[in-house]
């Protein structure tokens, strides 16, 4: 099966292309298509080995999917035989307010992550509004969404419950439900074949855009940072992380501004970017070396809250056998992996200066002497949300989901 792992903004689509039907599951296309709706799109397609890069007039995601289709299926240089050959669109849906598992997507579906777009809301608007147009378009494609929350499913309940009233727990559905599931699982999956074990205690570290921490236990989520929405948790570039909601009055009546004014902020202005007006990294890197006080705070921030959820996990977990960076920045980021594993000996992690500084995709980054291993991968989300898109449409037709709860 051709599965097309769609991950959607509000005016992007990026896309990869595999082919499940091969044991090694090859990576057929990927593709990126910015200023949906502009009037001019820009489009850059991968297609094999070749790449292609063009200007079109997409109004909306359907139009995009169907440049992608026409090229992916063009008969001299395409990697389909024909647009039929497409067997599914698999989506990284991010949260609902009924569905958490791997599910075909269908009106309850969407209506359901609608009812989420204010607990999501840089995520589920954008995914609403392009399945309902991918949906018209193309209704002989089956959509899958993949919950992000669906890997957390395991978090026991001392580690899932917020201190609330029960009805608000089980009505409302007010939980720890955790994010980048994708990202974790392929982790727990890749890290039990890089060290030739299943019984592992990993804490998985997702440092990017948007990150979390995540403790695993025998390949099983035991607790995340995210907790109810994708803000809270770690800084993220924009977004706030943890936060104290009885601030929420003192800002409300000092300011002026609406619930929603105040709500807009802390989802899209703050994190990082709130603290000191950048929000890549490698932006406030640069500034923090150059003597810039408030990057070099926002970079503090960042590692000691990484630090503060990673002995949490370390003691939950009763130890480590393996910690894991992934991720934009923690894949690339040197500084940052050596500041939130400093004066960690006494617990048996030891960072390589010299294997950290080196490091490049896969790579083994602690000492010899270490008793916890330290390890970069890159993760692939796409490629879970393919499998889970594949197994869902093999079984009962694709027609029931894994489960609502």
């Amino acid at each position: 099966m051709n599965v097309l792992v769609a991950n959607l903004g509000s005016t992007s689509f990026k896309y990869r292309l595999y082919d499940l039907g091969q044991p090694s599951e090859p990576l057929l296309s990927r593709g990126a298509i910015d200023r949906i709706g502009s009037g001019s799109s820009s489009v850059r397609l991968w297609l094999g080995d070749r790449e292609e890069v063009f200007e079109a007039a997409l109004p909306d995601h359907g139009a995009a999917l169907q440049v992608c289709l026409n090229r992916l299926s063009d008969p001299a240089s395409g990697v389909l035989r024909s647009a039929e050959d497409l067997g599914a669109i698999g989506f990284k849906a991010v949260h609902s307010r009924d569905y958490h598992g791997v599910h075909r997507v269908d009106a309850a579906v969407l209506d359901s992550m609608e009812a989420y777009s204010a607990v999501a809301p840089a995520h589920n608007p954008p995914y609403v509004k392009a399945m309902r147009a991918l949906a018209e378009r193309f209704p002989q494609i089956p959509q899958v969404a993949a919950f992000e929350t669906a890997f957390h499913a395991t978090i026991p309940d001392a580690q899932r419950y917020y201190a609330i009233p029960e009805a608000w727990s089980q009505r409302l559905g007010i939980q720890r439900w955790g994010f980048h599931g994708a990202s974790h699982r392929y982790i727990a999956e890749r890290v039990a074949q890089l060290l030739g074990r299943e019984d592992l205690r990993v804490v998985s570290c997702h440092l990017g855009g948007s990150s979390s921490l995540c403790a695993i236990r025998n390949g099983r989520s035991q607790a995340c940072s995210l907790g109810m929405s994708p803000q809270t948790g770690l800084p993220h570039n924009n977004r706030v992380g943890d936060f104290d909601v009885f601030a929420l009055p003192a800002i409300l009546r000092e300011t002026g501004q609406t619930l929603e004014e105040v709500l807009e902020t802390l989802a899209s202005r703050s994190g990082l970017e709130g603290v000191c007006g950048h929000r890549d990294l490698r932006d406030i890197e640069a500034a923090a070396e150059a003597g810039d006080r408030r990057s070099r705070l926002a970079l503090e921030l960042y590692v000691g809250s990484i630090r503060h959820y990673l002995g949490a996990y370390l003691f939950e977990l009763g130890g480590a056998d393996a910690i894991v960076f992934t991720g934009g920045i923690g894949e690339n980021s040197r500084r940052v992996r050596e500041a939130v594993l400093r004066d960690l000996d006494w617990f048996g992690i030891e960072l390589d200066p010299q294997r950290n500084a080196s490091a490049r995709g896969e790579a083994l980054v602690s000492t010899d002497a270490s008793r916890v291993q330290i390890w970069t991968v890159p993760t692939n989300e796409e490629l879970i949300v393919a499998r889970q898109t594949r197994d869902l449409l093999r079984a009962d037709g694709g027609r029931s989901g894994s489960g609502k709860g």
